[in-house]
């Protein structure tokens, strides 16, 4: 929890941290469509190597990316086992009563979890490069020819801003409740048989309690400053896209 950093921006002045947070999200997506399109291991190989490559250019530890996805291996270790349990194919490796693993299902569960790192990786590149408001103003710019289909852009984007400004304060406030429970003599146990749904609950139930706190608090202070959305608003170093950005994408 304490080297959680998903959605944080790491400070720099790389040429990947000056390009136009537009480019960045375009080239996010794409990355996002290439990865899931990679279907063996070369392709895989060749999206890692992209992704090294520009965690180089933007002279961020890839070690300090790897912990910062601690807590969202959750997801791909679920999406792996589903894949490895499920998906058939090839000769039997394993069999008892109705579980099987085949061939197919060991190589499609180390597809799924290796698709899944890198674009988890990837798409903390485009975060840690690049500030919220910056992410905030790039959404509503790329989805503001919409609006007139009554899209809400501007909307879109401030939920963006405010879900990566407390993704890593939730996460940090859920340390503290751990700790706070601890202290009040709570034991955790991660088999859920053995009271791990209770543990769960003592974690889960203050960390909401806390978020809609949060975001009551977030309401009225946007209230008290008469919010009225991204009418008539300016910025003091608007958007540009230039030749970097260009040479980038």
């Amino acid at each position: 929890m304490n080297v959680f950093s998903f959605g944080s921006y790491y400070p720099g002045d790389s040429p990947l941290h000056r390009m136009d947070p537009r480019a960045k999200l375009l080239l996010g997506i794409v990355f996002i469509v290439v990865a899931l399109a990679a279907r063996n291991a070369a392709a895989l190989g060749a999206v890692a190597v992209f992704v090294a490559g520009f965690y180089l250019l933007s002279r961020i530890p890839l070690k300090y990316a790897a912990k910062s996805l601690a807590p969202l291996l959750f997801i791909v270790v679920v999406a792996s086992l589903l894949n490895l349990f499920v998906v058939q194919g090839g000769p039997v490796i394993f069999e008892w009563a109705f579980i099987r693993i085949s061939e197919g299902g060991v190589q499609s569960c180390l597809t799924i979890a290796s698709r899944l790192v890198l674009i988890l990786l990837g798409m903390s590149l485009v975060t840690m490069t690049t500030m919220t408001l910056d992410l905030t103003e790039a959404l509503e710019r790329l989805l503001s020819p919409f609006a007139r289909f009554g899209l809400p852009a501007h909307e879109l984007g401030m939920i963006l801003g405010i879900a990566l400004r407390f993704l890593p304060q939730f996460m940090t406030e859920l340390g503290i409740i751990y700790r706070a429970q601890k202290s009040r003599g709570a034991h955790f146990n991660a088999n859920p048989f053995r009271g791990g749904i209770q543990s769960l609950t003592a974690l889960l139930i203050p960390l909401f309690t806390s978020a809609f706190r949060h975001a009551e608090t977030l309401s009225a202070a946007m209230e008290a400053r008469c919010y009225h959305g991204g009418v008539g608003t300016t910025r003091l170093e608007p958007l540009r896209l230039t030749w970097r950005d260009a040479v980038g994408t």
